[in-house]
C-alpha cells in the first residue's frame, strides 16, 4: 500500500507506512478504509477525552467505546446493556471504579450483577495476577476516563475493524475457554464445531451483517447464534437477548425475559433445524439444568450447614472445603449446563456430572471429619438433605 491508496490524511499514511506498516495495511483492508473513514474520524477526541498534539493534529491514542459510539450509537447502547459491559468488570473488581450512573444502568438489565463487591480472589491472588489474568478478559467492560464503559476492539480488533474476525469462534475463545467457561471446547466437540472446521472455506465470513443469510453461513459460529441477524432477524450486540438462563451461576435460574429470550434463540435455530428438533433439544437441556441445580444445591447445603453450625468460620477460601465446593459449581456445574445447551456430550458427563458426583462425596467426607473434630454428633446427612435450604 501507499499513501494514495489509503483514504486518510496523507500525513498519517506517509509517516505510518515507514514506522508502522501493519497499521496502514490493516486499515487499507478494512471496511472503514473502503468507506472513506479517515484516521481522524476515529482518533479525534470524543466527548470528555483528553487530546494531545501529534504532528499538528489533536488526537487521542486511548480509544474507547466512546469513539465508536459517534457512528455506532445503537450498537453502543446494546453493548452497554450486555454482560460484556459493566457487569464483566464488576465480576472481578466489583462496583469500585464504575461510575454510579453506569452501575445503575447495568442493574436495570442485569440486576444484582453490577452493584457487588470485588471477588475474593482480587485480595487473595494479588493485583498482578488480576491484571495479567482476569482483567485481560473482563476489561472488555472496564470503566474509561471519558465516562464510557469498555472497548469494542476486544472483539473487532483495531485497524481492521473486521466482522470476519468477530465471527470467528477463536475470537470468542480468547475469553470463553477453560474449566470455568469452556464454551469453545464444547463448541469444538459439538457437531457445529466439527462442521465449521470441515466447511470453513465455503463460508462467507465477510458477509454484510444486515444481509446475512444461511447461504453465507450455513454452519453457525458463536456470533451467528448469539448476535447475528441471519435471514433478516435482528442483529444484536447484547447476547443476553437470546439467553434464557443464568448458566454461569451456581444455581441457574430463569432470566427475567426467559420466554422472549428463548424464542429469540429458537428463531435462530429454526433457520437450519426443524422446530420439533429445536424444542426437543431445549427440553432435554433444561432437564440437565434442573438436575445439575439439584446436585449443586445438595453440595451447597453441606457447606451451608457447616457455616450454620459455626464449623466453617474463616474468611473465604481459607479451608479446602471452600475450594472443593467452588470447583464443583464454578467448573463442573457450569460445564454440565453449557454442554447440555451447546451439544457437548462429553462435557455434560465427564467434565460435568461425574466430577460433581466425585466432589460431592469428597465434601461429605470432609464435612464428617470436620464435625467429628469439633465433637458434633450430627452427621452431614442428618443436617443437610439434597435440594433443601
Amino acid at each position: 500500500p501507499n499513501a494514495s491508496l489509503v483514504r486518510a490524511s496523507g500525513k498519517c499514511a506517509e509517516c505510518h507506512l515507514r514506522q508502522q506498516y501493519s497499521v496502514v495495511h490493516e486499515y487499507e483492508m478494512s471496511k472503514h478504509g473502503e468507506k472513506g473513514i479517515t484516521c481522524l474520524d476515529c482518533h479525534q477526541p470524543a466527548p470528555n477525552q483528553k487530546g494531545k498534539d501529534h504532528n499538528g493534529f489533536t488526537i487521542t491514542t486511548h480509544m474507547t467505546s466512546g469513539n465508536c459510539r459517534s457512528c455506532h450509537e445503537g450498537v453502543y447502547q446494546e453493548f452497554q446493556r450486555s454482560r460484556h459491559a459493566a457487569v464483566a468488570w464488576a465480576a472481578v473488581y466489583g462496583a469500585e471504579g464504575l461510575p454510579a450512573e453506569q452501575v445503575s444502568f447495568a442493574e436495570k438489565y442485569q440486576p444484582g450483577y453490577a452493584n457487588r463487591p470485588p471477588h475474593p480472589f482480587v485480595k487473595l491472588e494479588g493485583m498482578s495476577a488480576m491484571v495479567s489474568g482476569c482483567a485481560q478478559c473482563h476489561s472488555v467492560g472496564k470503566p474509561n476516563e471519558d465516562g464510557t464503559i469498555g472497548t469494542c476492539t476486544s472483539c473487532h480488533t483495531r485497524h481492521t475493524s473486521s466482522v470476519e474476525i468477530a465471527r470467528l469462534p477463536r475470537t470468542c475463545a480468547q475469553c470463553h475457554m477453560g474449566p470455568d467457561h469452556s464454551q469453545i471446547e464444547i463448541y469444538e466437540e459439538s457437531r457445529h464445531g466439527v462442521l465449521f472446521e470441515a466447511q470453513r472455506e465455503q463460508l462467507n465470513m465477510k458477509a454484510e451483517p444486515k444481509s446475512l443469510t444461511t447461504r453465507d453461513m450455513f454452519v453457525p459460529t458463536c456470533a451467528i447464534c448469539h448476535m447475528s441477524g441471519i435471514n433478516g432477524l435482528k442483529v444484536t450486540h447484547d447476547p443476553s437477548e437470546r439467553l434464557s438462563y443464568y448458566l454461569a451461576d451456581a444455581i441457574s435460574k430463569q432470566r427475567p425475559n426467559y420466554l422472549q429470550a428463548q424464542n429469540n434463540m429458537k428463531q435462530i435455530c429454526t433457520q437450519c433445524h426443524a422446530s420439533t428438533l429445536v424444542n426437543r433439544v431445549y427440553d432435554q437441556a433444561e432437564k440437565v439444568l434442573t438436575d445439575t441445580n439439584t446436585k449443586v444445591q445438595a453440595a451447597k447445603d453441606i457447606v451451608d450447614g457447616l457455616h450454620k453450625d459455626n464449623l466453617l468460620t474463616g474468611p473465604p477460601f481459607s479451608n479446602p472445603i471452600d475450594f472443593t465446593y467452588f470447583d464443583l459449581w464454578h467448573y463442573d456445574g457450569r460445564t454440565s449446563k453449557h454442554g447440555a445447551f451447546m451439544g457437548g456430550a462429553d462435557f455434560v458427563q465427564w467434565h460435568g456430572n461425574y466430577p460433581i458426583l466425585s466432589k460431592t462425596v469428597e465434601l461429605k467426607t470432609r464435612a464428617e471429619e470436620l464435625r467429628k473434630g469439633h465433637g458434633s454428633t450430627r452427621s452431614t446427612s442428618e443436617t443437610n438433605q439434597p435440594g433443601t435450604k
